[in-house]
């Protein structure tokens, strides 16, 4: 019999569900042996799905003697703590996004899985995507040539609550995060210096505490590829997800998924379906494929698909695209990381 990774799953929030359910439905090479959430209340939902222990400990999980893989969920804050404590366990760790908003704590993670020799694999779903994956095969097989523009659309049908975004970290560690790992992923060169234009356009209220729900994004690669990136909280036509990479040799792009092709004219004009409504059907495929790289790599010993530098220079973006929005100047990676240990 085929070897299963023993894992536990810290976090049953909406993400934390979702990963649940794809380990107990559709990873075979998989078995968890605990959950844990600070909300009793949701202890059901791994019960029914047939997790024999559920506890409010995280800890629990990460102590667990048979547990090999913790799969972590929870709230930021908590991340690089539960990552730390489970690489000094010697567990493996799956970690959702940001690794944490600070590169500090970052760099601490990084340290922590190296020096106890485990994998550590974050949760960048999007490079999974089998539209988004084909975009970067054909940059590197050399279809587009020489990478010129970058575009990234990136627009949510409808903002969090406003109290979600006091405590989110703002637009650019929240929201844009994923779209700075896209770019680097997609290009496949670091980005060497940030430029924002944005406004709270939808929600002015977050200003008061130093958020945007609107921006345009202009990024510089160390290639020579320029990004740019338009972020918006509020698309009233749904999810809004487009890419397209152009350069010497031509161009390609990967559009909206939406629920099915049609099109139909009439003397009123054109009509097809809406964009998937949110990142739960868009990415519901993708979200599957990356946990599973995940397995994949811890049992067969391959390289982390998306590790703890990946998360610094996406975290490093960010920073830099604050301080580029409050400055009002473009603003070098360089300066970011000045103070950490990369």
């Amino acid at each position: 019999m085929a070897k299963k990774l023993k894992t536990g799953v810290i976090g049953l929030g909406r993400i934390g569900q979702i990963h649940l359910s794809n380990l107990v439905h559709h990873m075979p090479h998989a078995e968890v042996i605990i959950a844990s959430d600070v909300s009793p209340e949701s202890h059901a939902f791994a019960l029914n799905l047939g997790v024999k222990e559920v506890t409010t400990d995280a800890y629990d999980v990460i102590n667990h003697p048979d547990v090999e893989a913790v799969i972590v969920c929870s709230p930021t804050p908590f991340h690089v703590p539960y990552t730390v404590a489970a690489a000094r366990q010697k567990k493996h760790v799956f970690c959702e996004k940001p690794l944490d908003v600070t590169l500090e704590a970052i760099h601490e993670a990084e340290k922590a899985v190296t020096e106890n020799g485990v994998k550590l694999m974050l949760g960048f779903n999007r490079r999974f995507d089998a539209n988004f994956n084909n975009v970067r095969t054909l940059v590197e097989a050399n279809k587009i040539g020489d990478p010129h523009i970058l575009r990234i659309t990136s627009r949510d049908p409808a903002p969090p609550p406003v109290e979600y975004l006091k405590i989110s970290g703002g637009i650019f560690l929240d929201m844009s995060i994923h779209d700075f790992d896209m770019a680097r992923f997609i290009v496949g060169s670091e980005v060497t210096e940030v430029f924002v234009k944005g406004d709270a356009l939808i929600h002015p209220e977050i200003k008061e505490f130093g958020d945007i729900d609107t921006a345009v994004i202009v990024l510089t690669f160390e290639n020579g590829a320029i990004g740019v990136i338009d972020n918006s909280r509020k698309a009233v036509y749904g999810y809004d997800q487009r890419l397209e990479i152009f350069g010497s040799k031509g161009m390609a792009k990967a559009e909206n998924n939406t629920a099915d092709t049609l099109i139909h004219f009439d003397d009123n004009g054109g009509h097809s379906s809406l964009p998937l409504h949110f990142f739960l059907e868009r990415y519901e495929t993708a979200y599957r494929v990356c946990l599973k790289s995940f397995i994949d790599c811890v049992l067969n010993d391959k390289p982390s698909p998306v590790d703890a530098h990946d998360g610094l220079m996406s975290t490093a973006i960010g920073i830099a695209a604050m301080k580029s929005l409050t400055e009002g100047r473009s603003v070098k990676i360089s300066e970011v990381l000045q103070y950490a240990e990369v």
